[in-house]
């Protein structure tokens, strides 16, 4: 019996396997691929391209508040993370730790470690411990402050079920850090950067968010207020794009960091830290990506348009060549966004189907195909990967130039709109424990992912602990704008009957 062929280029689809999905997205786009080193990746050139974007971006939004570039070292003292107990705690399941400084050949040739340190180092999983030994030193007067201090890094953090750009060992972040005379200068600090991820992630990743605050459980290690973005991607669970955290005086306490105020009293600082990963390109993987790979907003894809030459049915393909390359040097003298348009020109010798759906695959916003009969009538063959694969309509060259920039903010506003109404469908009031479990409970898909549920609780951890366990269900967030909390103010906890202050936002979660 032959074959039915997949109606679909990547299989299984969303609606068969969501993980087996997402990880053959990546993989059909050519983004990444697992290293052999358990729990880690290699991110491929569009796949990193994706990130020096995000990165761009983010830098820029970063120096327009006043913040600038550092560097600090990737080893860290156990005495240092030791120094501020709450943080330790929340990290040292996942910490790496290097115990000897260099290898040795034994007697049966194998390379042994040697030199054992008088000290433990271990590697990154976060810098505030490093950083606040440096601020420390930096700092002495009311007039060194504030530091606003960003850097751009690698951490790792032991994983034991990785998935490529969601969980791994080693990952790619930036992570901002800051010292302020005042606690209001540093919670002030911690609000700008929160707007600063949100605008980002709905500006440029097309992806809506709730702004929130966090549970003294999901707090940051050693913070005293933890600020998130939440979104929901196309299974329904939330994924958390985004933090931003008021760390008080902890750490300044326990790494000394100290200033004379005006008054000639000497006081601790107050510090923030704040930072987003490459979890992102995940993120962009999960909300806009279909069953025929990744799909990517314009103003973070690696190239807004690739130019495919149809060869094979012309006598003279270097004329169609220069011909392509004549309109790919006018299209990036366009500007859209904050960069000029960027184009590729595909002259593999592939088949005009082969190369389509490669560039169909890796999510590139529009593709022009260009053969002798286009070349004739000085026009081109349109394809939006926002539409279905076959959709295309001939331009001319002229009206195409025109509007390339439009169909690309088009194709931006558009993944903005469809991530808005996923979310809005499958958001939900619940005023009841009945209803709340019943809208977790496996579907018939088995993903009983549900949504968001937003539903008033009273504070106990307790009843938070008790959910999860049940239903695999944490809270997101304590929303900030009433409106994206269902409004309503102070309620009845759904689950004790206890009084709430307010609604919260519940979910299964990446």
């Amino acid at each position: 019996m032959k074959k039915q062929r997949a109606s679909t280029a990547i299989t299984p689809t969303r609606a068969e396997n969501y993980p087996e999905w997402f990880q053959q997205v990546v993989r059909a786009a050519d983004l990444a691929e697992s290293s052999p080193v358990r729990g880690c990746m290699v991110i491929k050139p569009w796949g990193y391209a994706i990130w020096e974007n995000i990165q761009r971006l983010l830098d820029g939004m970063f120096r327009e508040t006043g913040h600038k570039n550092a560097y600090f070292p990737l080893f860290i003292p156990k005495s240092f993370l030791e120094k501020e107990a709450k943080h330790v705690k929340g990290f040292v399941k996942e910490c790496a730790v290097v115990t000897h400084h260099r290898l040795e050949e034994n007697s049966e040739g194998e390379l042994v470690p040697a030199g054992k340190l008088e000290e433990p180092l271990i590697v990154r999983p976060t810098s505030e411990t490093i950083i606040g030994d440096s601020f420390s030193r930096w700092i002495s007067s009311y007039r060194d402050l504030p530091i606003l201090i960003n850097q751009w890094a690698n951490v790792v953090r032991w994983e034991l079920r990785p998935r490529l750009f969601l969980r791994t060992t080693e990952f790619l972040w930036q992570e901002g850090h800051t010292a302020h005379a005042t606690a209001e200068e540093a919670l002030a600090e911690t609000h700008t950067i929160h707007g600063i991820y949100a605008r980002f992630a709905e500006e440029f990743m097309a992806l809506p968010v709730i702004k929130g605050e966090k549970t003294p459980a999901e707090r940051f290690p050693g913070a005293e207020r933890t600020f998130s973005i939440e979104a929901m991607m196309q299974d329904r669970k939330a994924l958390q794009a985004g933090t931003s955290h008021f760390l008080g005086q902890n750490f300044s306490k326990a790494q000394k960091i100290r200033f004379l105020d005006d008054t000639g009293k000497q006081k601790y600082a107050w510090t923030t830290s704040w930072g987003v990963s490459t979890r992102l390109v995940g993120a962009l993987v999960m909300a806009h990506s279909d069953d025929n790979g990744l799909v990517l907003p314009p103003r973070l894809a690696p190239a807004h348009i690739v130019i495919l030459p149809i060869l094979f049915k012309s006598d003279r393909p270097d004329l169609i060549l220069e011909h392509c390359q004549k309109l790919k040097d006018a299209l990036q003298e366009l500007k859209f966004g904050d960069r000029n348009v960027e184009v590729e020109i595909d002259n593999r010798e592939l088949r005009g189907g082969e190369k389509a759906w490669s560039w169909i695959k890796k999510g590139v916003p529009i593709r022009v195909e260009i053969g002798p009969r286009d070349m004739a009538s000085d026009s081109v063959f349109l394809a939006r990967r926002d539409q279905a694969p076959h959709e295309k309509r001939s331009l001319p060259t002229g009206e195409f130039l025109e509007t390339v920039t439009c169909i690309l903010t088009e194709i931006q506003d558009g993944l903005m709109e469809r991530a808005r109404r996923l979310r809005s469908e499958n958001t939900q009031i619940l005023n009841s424990r009945a209803s709340f479990y019943e809208f977790f409970k496996d579907s018939q898909g088995g993903s009983g992912a549900g949504g968001f549920a937003l539903a008033h609780w009273s504070g106990d951890e307790t009843i938070a602990e008790q959910v999860q366990k049940d239903l695999q269900v944490t809270i997101r967030c304590i929303p900030l704008d009433d409106n994206e909390g269902g409004g309503g103010g102070a309620g009845t906890c759904i689950f004790s009957g206890q009084p709430s202050p307010q609604r919260v936002v519940w979910a299964k979660a990446y």
